[in-house]
């Protein structure tokens, strides 16, 4: 039996059937039974069905508003931003497949060139639980438009939104097996991963995502397009330090830090303007409202997603100042909520060597630099490559800035965690493989297939060598 208990209260929130491997198997089976007769499916028809589920999402929107709330504590009212981010992402992944998947001809020679675009086939999608209904649906919906089916497993910490999620999927007209939802932890998703898949479409730490690496390198037609945390650095210079510290506050502690683009490092000038800076973070940090996702009044942000995850996050707070970290907001305890529950921590690390590691919780690292070189070198002085920031009024540094930081997502005077769903979001090194989600979420979900087409048989004899000269017809044998 696996259940799902609210982190604010620890009160029982959804509970149903761990999956094991023959059940895993099963649904894999029925998802390649699928696949043929969806892949073939005309293309308005999958749209229709994804419009549907749309609809399904609307009408429903309360109640899996609720239900992402109990399950990861975060406010009702940010929950129900994620639902309506799922709701948008239908529209915006039609519009991107027929942008960047779409079908395309043009005459050639005695034919024409024809694009097209096929699906892999059976796409395995992990859930993470910081958003359990906006990440995996942001897999699923591009995967089913392009002519894949899916078997998704949501985490092990958020069944009941992905139980929620997978039944409006289904009520949205899709045929029987071509999404299939499996329950369970560990186990269930290691025998997903062993099954027979031809994608693997995962959002969650960066760990795992070498783990997966791995358990994929021998299975070269497995499409793996990977989604993962981030180091982050958010570099502010110069303006305002009020406004300043409202960008880098929201960057750091939205999500009780549990964002893969939230802020981690905190890059300030040396001197009085970094100090500024600095002071009016901490003192926004400390007026922050926590509290239950359903509390009056609303609550800034909530717990983290259990007990556990919190107590994590306090022994790398911990194992930190034993290195020689300096408080700057210390650690506390918030009395008569659960320990769950983390206030924002920061901590001056300047001149230490700290662990390269991302401390999913709102917990702030700040360093002090000397000049802007080595604001960008800070920036940079890490394996991940997610989102990063600068908050600056001089257009000449943010200049330098986009050009030489690493991150797939690089932000001018607004906070790390602020990105479009019509544009990719993803990085590189730690984060990512390269195959950003979002917008481009649908070049992972098919593949280009490129013709060179005539209605009837025409005699190349004058494009042989050696035989007679050659055409030269723009476009023709450029790669013979």
């Amino acid at each position: 039996m696996l259940t799902s208990t609210c982190p604010a209260t620890g009160a029982l929130v959804w509970e149903g059937r761990s999956d094991d491997a023959d059940a895993v198997s099963r649904a894999i089976g029925a998802a390649r039974r699928a696949f043929e007769d969806w892949s073939q499916t005309d293309l308005e028809q999958r749209i229709a069905c994804m419009r549907g589920y749309a609809g399904k999402l609307e009408e429903a929107a309360g109640d899996l508003a609720r239900m992402i709330a109990r399950e990861t504590g975060k406010p009702v009212w940010e929950a129900r931003q994620e639902v309506a981010s799922m709701i948008g992402k239908v529209e915006i992944s039609i519009r991107a497949q027929a942008e960047r998947a779409g079908y395309r001809e043009e005459p050639q020679g005695f034919g024409q060139a024809v694009l097209r675009h096929r699906p892999h086939g059976v796409m395995a999608v992990l859930g993470p639980y910081n958003f359990p209904g906006h990440l995996p649906n942001g897999h699923i919906v591009p995967a089913l438009l392009a002519g894949n089916t899916a078997v998704f497993k949501p985490s092990e910490e958020t069944p009941g939104t992905g139980a929620m999620m997978a039944a409006l999927l289904q009520a949205s007209g899709l045929p029987e097996g071509v999404l299939s939802l499996v329950q369970g932890g560990r186990g269930t998703g290691a025998a997903l991963i062993a099954g027979d898949i031809d994608g693997l479409l995962f959002t969650g730490s960066a760990a795992t995502g070498t783990l997966l690496r791995q358990a994929t390198a021998d299975r070269p037609h497995v499409i793996l397009a990977l989604e993962l945390g981030g180091n982050n650095p958010i570099v502010a210079w110069d303006g305002d330090a009020g406004a300043a510290a409202s960008i880098v506050a929201q960057s750091a502690f939205v999500t009780a830090g549990q964002r893969c683009s939230c802020a981690r490092r905190l890059i300030v000038p040396d001197g009085a303007a970094g100090e500024r800076i600095v002071k009016a973070v901490a003192a926004i940090a400390a007026r922050m409202r926590i509290g239950a996702w359903d509390a009056v009044p609303e609550p800034t942000f909530g717990p983290l997603v259990s007990v556990a995850a919190a107590e994590r996050a306090r022994e790398d707070v911990r194992a930190l100042l034993a290195l020689g970290a300096r408080e700057v907001l210390p650690l506390r305890d918030l009395h008569g909520l659960s320990p769950a529950f983390m206030a924002p921590v920061m901590l001056d690390v300047t001149g230490i060597a700290v662990p390269d590691r991302e401390i999913f919780a709102p917990v702030l690292q700040i360093r002090r630099v000397a000049d802007f070189d080595a604001a960008i070198a800070a920036a940079n002085d890490t394996a991940y490559g997610l989102s990063a920031g600068l908050v600056s009024e001089d257009p000449a540094l943010w200049r330098r800035f986009a050009a030489r930081v690493r991150a797939g997502v690089v932000n001018w005077n607004r906070p790390t965690t602020g990105a479009s769903g019509a544009m990719p979001f993803g990085g590189l090194g730690a984060s990512g493989n390269h195959r950003p989600s979002a917008y481009y979420a649908a070049d992972y979900c098919a593949y280009p297939v490129a013709s060179f087409e005539a209605g009837a048989v025409v005699d190349v004899s004058g494009e042989i060598r050696g035989l007679m000269p050659a055409r030269q017809e723009s476009g023709v044998n450029e790669h013979a």
